[in-house]
């Protein structure tokens, strides 16, 4: 009998199309524009549907990546979305935010010959069919008898919501506390429009509710009740997923002058206070025509895309280490420079420079070079001695990390949490030391992914029915 021939492989994926770099630069549209239909069937048609999965097991929330690209391949686009809910409630927030090339494509087949297939780019376009046809759907899964449990959630960011929407599945009465005004955690202060449309976030936590979910704003736990006041009222567990939203400091002289932010607060007036759509929205925001951003990270990058689309000349990114060891994503980076943002690499301030009204003027910086990897595993930087040197600045933000909030640890009695404000919890389960109280995402790790926040939501919500069904 003759052999089959063995399908070609294709090793190049489908590039997504984007706004021009020009154009975009001077507006907070979305800067990916998606797949169309004909592009996602072409790249779905690269999977080899290889018998291992590795991507399902690259995937932190254990998607059904290789069924649900069949799907699509099939044309079948309600059972792709089917697919795709059964474990992601968010998958239009993570299509577009979760850093896939490190995680389910970087373990994909064709990853070893040629480009993995685009699996963050197959998930956004099928969120996104999803939400221009959902009155052809029946969006809602087939909800289980309530259980007549009740379970707090604490936070509306990433881990909250997975948390919350996994235990609704399971028969659950859920009820998120959210303190701000509106849900979404990271999701909304975080992330810029041109990144993470704020209609996207909307509806995913519109699905969320509708899955039985009561989402409380404006509730500043701590203040308006404690975790234990919860669990002596009728919740039979706690789950705290509040993030890590207290920003880190330089330490240097000067940061305390007018137009010196955090990307904390700069992120936050452009983001949830939509200081981007001024006037329509009064929220106030210095932007000179000169900008510089410390940090590497994807915070970073958020902040200085934000300064230049806000109207600066001029936008820098300062970093004390090289392109190596910069913690963004690839296509964050790329994405900035294209725009034209300055990169000033192996550079770290020494202090800031101000003017008798109090305004800073000047950001005066080292040069640095890379020596042995610390702790991180990356290259420490050395301070090159007389390196100094002078950048003009007429805002500058700093963007170096975050830390949880004290408030909940301050007021709950019995839980344990590090020296850097982070909750001590099992890895695995997201229980803590206290009864009945489980802890997940930014909370525990520190400033990490929405993809990581979402896979701890989701196993601690495994943990928590397993517990209430003993």
């Amino acid at each position: 009998m003759e052999e089959k021939a063995k399908p070609k492989l294709d090793l190049n994926r489908l590039p997504m199309p984007r706004q021009d770099p020009k154009v975009r630069a001077r507006n907070f549209n979305e800067v990916a524009l998606g797949y169309t239909h004909d592009m996602a069937l072409q790249e779905a048609s690269r999977c080899i549907q290889c018998p291992k999965h590795s991507c399902v097991d690259g995937c932190p929330v254990y998607v059904d990546i290789p069924e649900f690209i069949k799907a699509i391949k099939e044309n079948d686009m309600p059972e792709s979305v089917r697919i795709m809910k059964s474990k992601n409630s968010l998958p239009g927030i993570c299509g577009r935010v979760c850093p896939q090339e490190t995680q389910c494509e970087q373990v994909c087949s064709l990853a070893k010959k040629g480009a993995p297939i685009a699996i963050g780019r197959l998930e956004r376009y099928v969120a996104d069919w999803e939400r221009t046809h959902s009155s052809n759907l029946i969006s809602t899964p087939n909800l289980p008898p309530l259980t007549g449990k009740k379970v707090a959630i604490i936070g509306s960011g990433p881990a909250g919501l997975t948390c919350a929407a996994d235990l609704a599945k399971l028969g659950y009465q859920v009820t998120i506390f959210e303190a701000l005004h509106v849900p979404g955690g990271v999701l909304v202060y975080g992330i810029p429009e041109f990144r993470l449309p704020k209609a996207i976030v909307q509806g995913e936590v519109d699905y969320v509710k509708s899955l039985g979910v009561e989402v409380r704003l404006d509730s500043v736990m701590g203040k308006l009740a404690t975790v234990d006041e919860l669990l002596e009222g009728g919740y039979e567990a706690v789950f705290l997923g509040t993030g890590a939203g207290l920003p880190m400091f330089l330490d240097i002289p000067g940061e305390n002058f007018n137009g010196v932010y955090t990307a904390n607060e700069f992120l936050t007036r452009v983001n949830l206070m939509k200081a981007y759509l001024f006037p329509e929205y009064d929220t106030p925001i210095k932007i000179g025509k000169k900008v510089a951003v410390v940090g590497g990270g994807n915070v970073a990058m958020d902040s200085a895309r934000c300064a230049l689309r806000l109207g600066a000349d001029e936008v820098y990114i300062v970093y004390r280490r090289s392109r190596v060891e910069m913690p963004a994503r690839h296509e964050e980076v790329e994405n900035a420079e294209e725009e034209g943002i300055i990169f000033k690499l192996l550079t770290n301030p020494k202090r800031f420079i101000g003017n008798d009204q109090g305004w800073v003027t000047a950001m005066e910086c080292y040069e640095m070079e890379l020596g042995e990897p610390d702790a991180s595993g990356r290259r420490r930087p050395i301070v090159k001695e007389g390196s100094e040197f002078t950048i003009e600045v007429d805002v500058a933000v700093v963007a170096l990390g975050t830390t949880p909030n004290p408030l909940i640890p301050s007021t709950t009695r019995g839980l344990e949490t590090r020296r850097n404000g982070t909750v001590v919890a099992d890895e695995e389960s997201g229980k803590t030391v206290k009864d009945r109280v489980w802890a997940g995402g930014d909370v525990v790790t520190g400033a990490a992914t929405v993809i990581s926040a979402m896979g701890a939501g989701k196993r601690a919500a495994a943990s928590i029915d397993a517990y209430l069904k003993r």
